[in-house]
């Protein structure tokens, strides 16, 4: 499996615009990726410098219709911290 298969897309919310004015992106991940394959997956694709990249696990949650109960999916996002003065404009531009 390639690097860019791991990393899904850029979260858009209100609290991942937040972080931008700490120089901060969020993506969505595949469950099983790592904070490794996120840095060198961003630093390839948009040729900026990573400083830290924070993983976060969204646990899946119980929904019912009616009598059926079932859960939502499972989750990863990475929080991707950049070295002052590097930014990703494509992502910036979206907000």
């Amino acid at each position: 499996m390639s690097l860019s298969d791991l990393v899904l897309q850029p979260k858009i919310t209100e609290k991942s615009s937040a972080l931008l004015s700490e120089n901060k992106y969020v993506f969505m991940v595949l469950p099983g990726t790592n904070s490794i394959q996120v840095r060198q997956f961003i630093e390839k694709k948009y040729g900026v410098e990573v400083v830290k990249v924070n993983m976060v696990k969204v646990p899946s949650k119980v929904r019912r219709r009616g009598r059926i109960v079932g859960r939502t999916a499972e989750r990863k996002k990475a929080i991707v911290t950049l070295k002052e003065g590097h930014e990703i404009t494509e992502i910036k531009d979206l907000f």
